[in-house]
């Protein structure tokens, strides 16, 4: 069998120890069911890092020999409250850095991003996190481009996974990367969830940015939600706005990071999602209630924006 290869999942303040402990068991049993089948795989561990006076101790390891070389990839878990604050994630940040430097690769799981983007390893980067807290990443991390649509963004050197149970998606790649895609899909099997694939905005609902601080596209962005952007002309946004139509579009496009199209779009169709959820209307009759008299180009849009058809939707999301 070939050298060890390791995981190590960083302990930080306030890291989730049920996705520390599932992504745990997620290897063991991979690894334990490549010895069944003598695959001629790197013995895959999986040890749990953390800092003693700044110094990272390696302080729980299975399937690793005594001596064992240091981490291929290191993970940072989900987290629970508030992101880590920038004081306690320094010493972390620090050692990521210098880990970086020496080959070893970063993951991030939802909230694990954030100290990740302490390391400033992320600026100029594309990655993803939970939909729920992008904007509050976006805020404190704003040279780092958030694509909350992805589970999964893999830059090679640094990955990044979305949502808190993302750490599945996370665990099944690198049991991919490391033991090859029969032992990964036999363990998806037999932990009953779905290979690599699936996407984060089959489960999200549009979230707009309201923390921009332009109270003048602020007041646009509720008129859109409260009318269920059923009154899209441009000339009559820019009123609301009290702008002139050229800079009415310059500035929302600033604040909110879209068009007034791609917007107004995303409002409409997370009301469709929501009617699909919750009433047995048909696909048609939806369509119209959220503004579009051409069932077809609801569709799209709404395959483009969610990745699901609606009737797809429907069947996975029904209450």
């Amino acid at each position: 069998m070939a050298a060890a290869a390791e995981i190590g999942l960083v302990l930080y303040p306030g890291v989730q120890m049920a996705a520390v402990l599932g992504m745990t068991d997620l290897f063991n049993s991979a690894m334990e069911l490549a010895g069944r089948k003598g695959a001629a795989v790197p013995m895959l561990g999986v040890s749990h890092w953390r800092l003693e006076d700044g110094r990272p101790v390696r302080i729980e390891a299975s399937m690793l020999p005594t001596e064992a070389p240091r981490p291929c990839v290191l993970v940072l878990p989900p987290a629970l409250g508030d992101p880590i604050r920038r004081e306690d994630a320094a010493p972390f940040a620090a050692w990521l850095r210098e880990c970086h430097a020496n080959g070893i690769r970063l993951a991030s799981i939802c909230a694990g991003a954030f100290l990740l983007g302490e390391t400033g390893l992320l600026t100029g980067r594309t990655i993803t996190t939970n939909w729920v807290i992008a904007e509050t990443f976006e805020l404190r991390f704003p040279d780092v481009h958030v694509d909350t649509d992805r589970l999964l963004s893999d830059d090679g050197d640094i990955v990044t996974a979305g949502g808190v149970m993302a750490w599945v998606d996370l665990g099944l790649k690198l049991i991919d990367r490391f033991l090859g895609p029969t032992i990964m899909l036999e363990i998806a099997r037999q932990f009953v969830i779905d290979p690599p694939g699936r996407e984060q905005r089959y489960y999200s609902t549009f979230s707009p940015r309201l923390l921009h601080g332009d109270a003048a596209i602020l007041k646009v962005q509720h008129f859109l939600q409260a009318t269920e952007a059923k009154e899209i002309g441009l000339d009559g946004l820019a009123a609301q706005a009290g702008l002139e139509e050229r800079t009415f579009l310059r500035r929302f496009r600033k604040a909110t990071g879209l068009t007034t199209t791609d917007y107004c779009q995303r409002l409409r169709v997370a009301k469709a999602q929501e009617l699909l959820q919750f009433t047995i209307r048909s696909v048609d009759s939806v369509a119209v209630d959220v503004g579009y008299n051409d069932p077809g180009a609801f569709r799209k849009v709404f395959a483009r924006i969610v990745g699901l058809t609606p009737g797809d939707y429907r069947k996975r999301f029904r209450s």
